[in-house]
């Protein structure tokens, strides 16, 4: 009885603990319960709370400037649309599905959404089928809270919204881009007893951050931070501005995110932080492939925001913001025509490389043609004799060519030496450009759109003035040098800008004039051609300063004499060098990007290792120039001879 006893009693005391277990439980349900069921219900009043205002650019009509595209409804894309197919997986012609609803999205990796249209050619096609599919319909963005682990007290609030067609300089179907706001919380509810501590604008790679309360930064009824999105590229900015924009993929090119604007404010569609729920909800989030047509290089439809790093590790992305974005003063010096100037040229070479795409043979024919044309040129031009040495002579277009290389492979210690001397004028280049741009947020100054642009052309003024004091060092030492050599005499690379560094002041004004009167002249596109022919009659420079030993101004004015009616043979001759010296660098770096995979930072040590070792040939150029305008301007007036003529140079 006893044993039976003590059994039932254990029995009851198991079953008292599993009452008040399941009491303890249920008590904490009564606490746990209401926050996890309102959970969503947080996230979605905070997303609502801090949705984004959208300034687009106006277009005043069908098919013309401005930006036609709004933030898309992915669910009416998705919604059986009887022009968008399903293709895949891995090229461009399989096809899975027409009419592709968020299901069939569902886990699909390597696949692809095609639209109706040529990305590479899209007229207004894209235009007009994108307000079909959205006629009825909000703009919406879609809402997604997210922390991440490892940064425990930090949340973030994303919008992302989706375009049909990006307009940019890499054309493509499809774009996603996004905004995203921090918070100093754990969760949506804490957040939404806190405002946001920093806002982060995407724009290209990377994204733009403003902390909250910044000038920058306007801010409606108090939650809503204003985006304007650049026009085509829907690049998000903080003000109204053209902005200089550059990626990888997208290269460099302008964002225009000036008015007149239309206002939305999207409907939003708040994404569940739980992944499982998500992709219950928003099937379409579990996709893997892009949503655009696979094409060539950067043109290329993007993958969706789930295959973004910002996605799960948001504020790890963050750390990564820039604190400035730069626009072109349109106002003032510069003016709009020049700036509108620069955006065409880019849009413009964005458009021969969407032709080499589209007609690979008929651009290598047009190169062909082109190169053959250069070779009738090379092979009727007269290159021989091309004796380096008695340097004061005349001599023809082809022979100065073919002179400064040979004279390059005589005395290449001496020259490859004064080429990678010249770095530390780079390196002194660069540093005062990252003073110009960034030494003011070093002292707590932050500023952006044109205010920031005036910075970034303080930067590009400093840079080119420093650049063609490189380039004007580089040419005086190679004169130095080629008097040494043609003397008879060897000189080390040191030697040669110890004897240029008393012209340095002369040469520093000479320079500072050149650019005071290229940005005055370059500001204005009527005055454009104005400002290349003075360019070209000014590029003898340095060697008239270090041979001649003038000043500043007078090595100008004796530059110009010495070109005078020869103004196409020493533009073509010191612009084709300088050319080779300039795009030589770039050009190798490109071709590695498509041929081999290294890291960028080589590609930069590769273009600065080219650009020292073109350098020099680039001085020898512009030596050998002048030294046959001097010798024909001095015998002018003299009998003319079958052979070049020679001057003495004991005078000079």
């Amino acid at each position: 009885m006893f044993d039976v006893a003590l059994s039932v009693r254990e029995s009851r005391m198991r079953a008292m603990g599993r009452i008040a277990a399941a009491a303890a439980l249920a008590a904490a349900a009564l606490v746990v319960a209401p926050a996890a069921a309102a959970s969503y219900e947080d996230e979605q009043t905070l997303a609502e709370r801090f949705a984004p205002v959208v300034r687009l650019v106006e277009q005043e009509e069908a098919c013309g400037p401005g930006e036609p595209y709004d933030p898309l409804d992915v669910e009416v894309l998705l919604a059986s649309e009887p022009t968008v197919a399903l293709r895949g997986p891995w090229n461009r012609t399989d096809l899975v599905k027409i009419g592709p609803q968020a299901d069939d999205l569902r886990n699909r990796f390597e696949y692809h959404l095609d639209f109706p249209g040529d990305p590479l050619d899209p007229g207004c096609d894209f235009e007009r089928w994108s307000k079909r599919v959205a006629a009825g319909s909000e703009p919406t963005v879609y809402a997604h809270v997210v922390g991440e682990p490892g940064h425990p007290g930090t949340l973030a609030l994303q919008y992302w919204l989706f375009y049909a067609f990006n307009d940019f300089n890499n054309t493509h179907e499809g774009d996603w881009e996004m905004v995203q706001l921090l918070f100093a919380a754990s969760d949506a509810r804490e957040a939404l007893a806190r405002t946001p501590i920093e806002v982060g604008y995407s724009s290209h790679e990377g994204a733009e951050r403003a902390t909250w309360g910044d000038a920058k930064l306007t801010i409606v009824d108090d939650t809503h931070p204003v985006v304007y999105p650049g026009a085509g590229s829907h690049a998000n900015k903080f003000t109204e501005a053209l902005y200089l924009g550059s990626s990888a993929e997208a290269g460099v090119g302008c964002d225009d995110t000036r008015g007149p604007h239309r206002e939305l404010r999207p409907a939003v569609k708040t994404i569940p932080s739980d992944p499982v729920a998500a992709r219950e909800m928003f099937p379409w989030l579990s996709f893997e492939g892009r949503w655009g047509e696979l094409q060539r290089a950067f043109f290329n439809g993007p993958t969706g925001p789930n295959m973004k790093s910002q996605w799960t590790k948001p504020i790890t992305w963050s750390e990564s913001w820039r604190d400035v974005s730069y626009a072109v003063p349109t106002g003032g010096l510069l003016g709009t025509g020049a700036t509108d100037l620069f955006c065409e040229g880019v849009a413009r070479g964005s458009r021969a490389l969407i032709l080499l795409l589209r007609s690979p043979t008929l651009v290598l024919s047009a190169l062909a043609i082109v190169t053959a044309l250069v070779g009738v040129v090379v092979v009727k031009a007269t290159w021989t004799p091309s004796a380096p040495f008695r340097l004061a002579r005349r001599r023809s277009w082809g022979q100065i060519l073919a002179a400064s290389a040979r004279m390059y492979v005589k005395a290449p210690g001496t020259l490859l030496g004064i080429g990678l001397l010249a770095i530390p004028i780079v390196l002194l280049g660069t540093l005062l450009q990252w003073v110009a741009l960034e030494g003011l947020h070093v002292v707590g100054i932050v500023s952006t759109g044109e205010s920031a642009g005036g910075s970034a052309f303080l930067a590009v003024l400093v840079g080119t003035a420093l650049a063609l004091f490189g380039l004007a060092i580089v040419q005086a030492a190679t004169s130095v040098a080629l008097l040494e050599l043609d003397a008879g005499r060897s000189l080390r690379p040191q030697a040669a800008y110890r004897r240029v560094r008393s012209r340095i002041p002369a040469l520093l004004r000479g320079i500072a004039l050149f650019v005071l009167v290229w940005v005055v002249l370059s500001s204005i596109p009527v005055l454009l051609p104005v400002a290349i022919v003075l360019a070209v009659r000014w590029c003898l420079l340095a060697p008239v300063a270090v041979v001649e030993g003038r000043g500043g101004l007078a090595a100008l004015r004796r530059s110009g004499r010495l070109v005078a009616t020869r103004w196409f043979r020493t533009g073509s001759l010191v612009g084709l060098s300088a050319a080779v010296a300039l795009v030589s660098g770039p050009l190798l770096g490109a071709l590695l990007i498509f041929v081999a995979d290294v890291p960028l930072a080589f590609l930069n040590v590769v273009a600065g290792v080219v650009y020292a070792v073109a350098l020099p040939f680039v001085g020898l150029v512009t030596a050998y120039v002048y030294f046959d305008a001097r010798a024909r301007v001095e015998l002018e007036s003299g009998p003319p001879s079958e052979l070049p003529a020679e001057i003495a140079l004991e005078s000079a």
